[in-house]
């Protein structure tokens, strides 16, 4: 099979070609595993974070990605939930222990064992991936392959995002970064919460400009003051200023919900910035989005199909996932980017 493999951990600044198109044995099944055939993948701000060291694959050489859509090509000993040809999705989480607490209690995310897509096992930068049955997903007939690929991470994790904000009908939402993620936020959000306003933080007009045309009330940039207090902000980007910035607009008794797996180092002395008054008294919060359960993939992708939220994509072909990494990296983004890998 062809793969887009990661040999080594690097800077995209100092190599923009940091996967390497091979061959490998199109792997097997195991007990209770299913054999996937992909045809789309999903590319993630997360990747760029594996590719940079700031959450490292745990083996080298790694396949990168997690937002797999596929078919059923090969069912392992004890699989069975799953026919040949059905259609599949993988996310982020692609197993945890199922014994602990957190598991026991539904926080599957913050499993000590918890295992990640394309850094922990063999993501979808390739022709084929292999997953338990019980971490692989159905997905929608409402969806083409390159449509649902996004609603697997971006999605799922913009849904639990909202879901720990604390949003209510008639709150006002703030946006931090408008890409993949915050763009099905807004969508979801205008459905879930019709009285309410959405306030958009980008950093490039055209981010802005994408906002308004989903039906954002205002748009501004990052250190932009917004026409009023916000009762609860999400941040999706890779920085830290955004998060200073949004702690001033924020209300009092308000929460910030950061939805990233790292931050990047470039700007942390921004931090310096934070006044005690201005940005974090009257009970002012902070809490941070950890990976995403087994629950948010499946009730998002209900919940998708019916409203229904269809993600904009740009797709690329397998061999340019590095062209499509780099412009994420560069923050040229509109909606989504999928790597279409099987017709």
């Amino acid at each position: 099979m062809k793969a887009m493999v990661l040999k080594k951990i690097g800077s995209l600044a100092e190599n923009s070609h940091p996967l390497e198109l091979v061959n490998l044995p199109t792997p097997v099944p195991g007990a209770g595993e299913i054999l996937i055939n992909v045809s789309t993948c999903g590319v993630c701000h997360t990747e760029i974070d594996e590719i940079e060291g700031r959450t490292p694959p745990s083996q080298l050489p790694i396949i990168l990605g997690h937002q797999i859509v596929g078919r059923v090509a090969r069912n392992g000993a004890r699989a069975d939930r799953f026919q040949i040809g059905d259609r599949v999705g993988v996310a982020w989480i692609n197993s945890a222990c199922g014994h602990c607490h957190h598991c026991q209690s539904g926080a599957e995310n913050l499993c000590d064992q918890f295992r990640a897509t394309g850094r922990d096992a063999r993501g979808g930068y390739a022709e084929f991936t292999t997953v338990s049955e019980d971490f692989a997903h159905k997905i929608p007939a409402r969806f083409t392959d390159s449509q649902a690929a996004p609603l697997l991470c971006a999605g799922a994790i913009g849904y639990r995002s909202l879901r720990l904000s604390g949003m209510a009908d008639g709150a006002v939402l703030g946006l931090t970064g408008f890409g993949a993620s915050a763009h099905l936020v807004l969508k979801l959000a205008r459905h879930n919460y019709p009285k309410s306003k959405v306030f958009v933080f980008a950093r490039s007009q055209k981010e802005r400009d994408f906002a308004r045309e989903l039906g954002a009330h205002w748009t501004g940039a990052a250190e932009a003051t917004a026409p009023r207090k916000i009762d609860c902000i999400i941040d999706t980007t890779p920085a830290w200023k955004p998060i200073v910035e949004a702690l001033k607009n924020l209300d009092r008794g308000g929460r910030l919900v950061i939805n990233a797996i790292r931050k990047e180092e470039v700007d942390k002395n921004e931090l310096l910035n934070i006044d005690y008054p201005v940005h974090l008294w009257m009970e002012k919060e902070i809490k941070s989005v950890a990976n995403v359960a087994r629950r948010d993939v499946r009730e998002f992708l209900k919940l998708a199909a019916e409203i229904p939220i269809i993600p904009e994509i740009q797709e690329f072909a397998l061999e340019d996932a590095n062209r499509a990494l780099l412009e994420l990296k560069n923050r040229k983004i509109r909606g989504a980017k999928v790597l279409k890998i099987e017709d």
